[in-house]
Order: structure tokens, then sequence, then C-alpha cells
């Protein structure tokens, strides 16, 4: 099987795509795993092994995602099984589940995840806080179902909505989102593989903002005082939207860089009530 894999590790080399890629689709080929799989390398392929597996070369040479060829990806330490149409879980949300889980929630908080997709951010939140009530919704039936069946497979209660936004939900203590963030005209130089995914799940207007903002403003209503809304955006309009919620008077707004140094996530909380009630005194006559 080596030379088949020296096979498959030049034709992705040569397409600009990682060698590393080429063990997954010789595992996926052969029904081995990866540490079975070199234990064998010394010997010939299993009957028909060949052919499927330059069958998955061609695929993944077209841009069909090698997370769609393996029907699965690990998010936060879960298996989370991903389908073509749902957006593919990535190492930058991760991020965003690490830094949610920094922030000083009460021992059991109404968390709400707002355009779940495979329910990533919210399975991985209920892993790491159990005691938790945790939403998700999204208005993609077939997300939904992908997401049920996660949480069933990971026996991890969360209650999925379809539902756009905030679904209506009020007292939370926390609403954490990785919306649609990229600029339509993105479309035009998006790399293939992006083509596999749900364009409701990636572009989101002009400035890449137009889930963003009325998530912001439903946040607000959903989240009780002293609640916490965070964001994963695109570095290009994280700043941007920053000062749109510092304007309407969220407290403590931040953005905060991924692993790569890039701005990224943005964080901000609703106004604790004491603060609230101090504020609508000045105003009163």
């Amino acid at each position: 099987m080596i030379r088949l894999l020296h096979r498959l590790r030049e034709a992705l080399r040569e397409a600009g795509l990682p060698e590393g890629e080429a063990l997954d689709l010789l595992a996926l080929a052969t029904g081995l795993s990866r540490k079975e799989l070199l234990l064998r390398l010394s010997q010939a392929p299993p009957p028909e092994a060949e052919a499927r597996a330059l069958d998955l070369l061609e695929r993944r040479l077209s841009g069909y995602p090698l997370q769609y060829l393996l029907g699965e990806v690990e998010f936060f330490g879960l298996p989370l099984r991903v389908r073509e149409g749902v957006l593919i879980p990535r190492p930058e949300t991760e991020g965003l589940v690490a830094l949610a889980l920094e922030l000083p929630l009460p021992p059991r908080p109404r968390v709400l995840d707002v355009g779940t997709g495979s329910g990533a951010i919210a399975l991985a939140l209920k892993q790491y806080l159990p005691q938790a009530e945790v939403w998700a919704t999204d208005i993609d039936e077939k997300a939904l179902a992908l997401a049920r069946e996660n949480a069933r497979r990971l026996g991890l209660e969360v209650a999925f909505l379809k539902a756009p936004l905030t679904g209506g939900l009020r007292d939370l203590d926390l609403v954490v989102s990785n919306p649609p963030y990229l600029p339509e005209a993105y479309r035009q130089v998006a790399p293939k593989e992006l083509s596999f995914e749900s364009p409701l799940a990636l572009y989101a207007g002009q400035e890449g903002l137009d889930v963003a903002r009325p998530l912001a403003k439903e946040a607000w209503e959903a989240l009780r005082p002293g609640g916490w809304l965070f964001l994963e955006l695109a570095p290009e309009n994280v700043g941007a939207m920053a000062g749109e919620l510092r304007a309407a008077g969220w407290q403590g707004v931040e953005v905060l860089r991924d692993l790569a140094g890039r701005e990224r996530y943005l964080r901000a909380r609703r106004p604790p009530q004491e603060l609230v009630e101090e504020e609508g005194a000045l105003h009163r006559p």
C-alpha cells in the first residue's frame, strides 16, 4: 500500500492540497483506521481498495471537502458527523467555544447557540457545562436533523429549535453564534470547497453583517441584564460591528484574536440590572 500512498500524496501536492490527506483517503478506501493503516503499509491493498482510493482522490481534487468524504470531524474533542450542505465546523470556532467557557457564567447558565449548523457549538458547551440549559436555533431543517443526530450519538441534551436568530427565547445568560459573515462579493473568489456548503451559513450581504446586526438587537432582548453576547466574525468586519455595539449601549465590548493572531471574536455584555436602573433614573423627569 505504500506505493498507492505515495501516488495519492504526489497528486495532492501537485494540486496544492495537503499531502497528509493521502492517509485519510487511503484509510477510508481500505476501511482501516489511520493507526491500522500505518501498521499495514507494507502489505498489498485489499481488493478494490486502489480503485476506491483513486475515486476518492478524484473527488477531492475536484474541490469536494475532505470532511464530507470522511463524514466526520473532531470538534473540541467531540466526533461530529458532517454532511454536504451543512457548514463544516472549523478550528476557528473551537476558539470561540474556548473563550466562551472562560466567561463568568452562573452555575446553571441558560445558553443559546444561534445558527447551530451541525450542532458543534451547542454540543461542545453542553459537554463542558453539563449543568447548563442549552438551546440551539437554525432555519435549515437539514442542519437541524444533523445536529439532533449528533446530539443523540453523543448523549448530550440540547433543545434544537427551527427558528431564526434567538427564536423568541428570553432570560438567557449567553447568546453565542458563528453566524454567516462573508460578504456577498466573496462568492466570486471563494475556494471550490465552499460551494458544497450551505450559502445561507456563509454569506450575509454586502458587508457580511446582515445577520450579525439583527442578531445583536434580538440578543439584547433575549439576554438577562448582565448576560453575554459572543460572536465569531470575519477579521474584516468585526471591528465595525464592535463600534455599532458600543454605540447601542453594550458594555465591555472587546475584539479578541484567534490562534493565528487575527481579530475574529466579538464579546459584549448587556449592562447589569443596577446600571440599567441608574441610567433610567437619570433620564426620568
